[in-house]
Parts: C-alpha cells; structure tokens; sequence
C-alpha cells in the first residue's frame, strides 16, 4: 500500500492470550467526520433504511447500517486502517502490508439493555472504534460489587488454566480503536442509567497473502 506508518503513531499492542491486539486513538476530526455523517444519515429515513445491516450482524441493538463507499473514500478509512496494520505486522513477523480490502464498515447504535451477543467475524482484521458514549453506564444489580462490566467489550481466547486468562475485558472511551484478528470471540455487554447511546463504527478487511498473520 501507499500509506506508510506516521511517524507519531501511538499504538500498543495487547497480547491477553494467543492473539494479539492492537489499541490506536483515532484523531478527533476523524471522530467528528464520523459523528457528522451519522447524523446527515439519520436526518433522512429513506437513506438510514437503504444502508439498513442489522438483520445481518449479531448485535441485539437499536440500529446498525454501512458506511457508503463514498464517505469512506473522503476520510481515507482504508488507508488510516491500514497504516495501522501495517505496523501491526512489521511488529508481529516483519512483513509490510500491500493491500488491504475493507469487505464492509458499518455503524452501531446501542442504547440501554441492548447487548451484543458473542459472535467472530469475516474476514481477516476487524475492528471496533468508539464515537460516543453515555455519560454514565450505569451501577452492578448488587450492592458492594467491585467489578461493573455495563457497556464493557470482552474478547475470549480458549479456556481458563493455569497462568493463562481466556477473556479479556474493555472499557471503552471515546476515540478508542481496538484491531484484532476475525476469528477473536467477542461480545458487549449492556448497559443501564442512561438515555444517551453508545456509538461505534466496525469493519471486516482483507489483507494481502504474503501477510502472514492469519
């Protein structure tokens, strides 16, 4: 690919269990880019329902359409995507990217007691970004609990043993990019306490053969 890793680029790599995962920050235009064009869709009913996906996703949620191909062009999603991977991989085996194919990208609306059930997805590389998130997710049903899972991401990797966890648990913030593999187990718990929505983006890619890390 063109696109070569910026010479700023904060990403980590978090290695839970087998598969690693990566952590970018997205820019704050291009989280504005995104809320925008979220907005401009959901202005008009005919458009929010032509770009319509949830009845082929897995997510118990309010809403979830595409991203157009025109709109990912003007932000150059492919290409920030996969200036990311690219550095994923010359970390991981010392391999450089030379192309990358966004299969789909599309929009999540999730609000109160919606949940996302555990599910993989297609592909090779996915990945999840948040654009907005309620102010408050709300309190454990028991009184005295020390962990709050509400509106957290988990990944799971295998089965529990000795010296080796099989989750892996997120809580989200606001310009927060997690990439992991497509066969990586995950799920988003729900949420309560708040009317607001918790907005993020998705995509599946394909990388080039020679890639390697699949």
């Amino acid at each position: 690919m063109e696109s070569q890793p910026s010479g700023n680029l904060a990403m980590g790599m978090i290695k839970p269990f087998g598969p690693s995962i990566v952590k970018v920050k997205l820019p704050a235009d291009l989280i504005n880019q995104f809320n925008n064009y979220v907005d401009e869709v959901l202005a008009d009913e005919n458009r929010a329902r032509s770009l319509d996906h949830g009845p082929h996703l897995a997510g118990n949620v309010m809403q979830e359409f595409l991203l157009e191909a025109a709109f990912m062009e003007r932000i150059k999603w492919r290409e920030f995507i996969g200036v990311v991977c690219n550095e994923w991989l010359k970390r991981t085996n010392g391999n450089q990217l030379k192309d990358l194919t966004i299969i789909k990208s599309w929009i999540v609306r999730q609000f109160q007691n919606e949940y996302n059930p555990l599910h993989h997805h297609g592909g090779h590389i996915s990945g999840v970004a948040y654009l907005k998130l309620p102010p408050d997710m709300g309190s454990p049903v028991q009184e005295g609990k020390q962990r709050n899972s509400n509106g957290n991401l988990v990944f799971t990797y295998g089965s529990p043993n000795l010296f080796a966890k099989a989750t892996f648990e997120v809580e989200p913030e606001v310009g927060d990019f997690y990439l992991f593999p497509n066969y990586l187990l995950h799920a988003v718990y729900p949420f309560t306490g708040s009317e607001e929505e918790r907005r993020s983006v998705s995509f599946n890619a394909v990388l080039d053969p020679e890639a390697s890390v699949y």
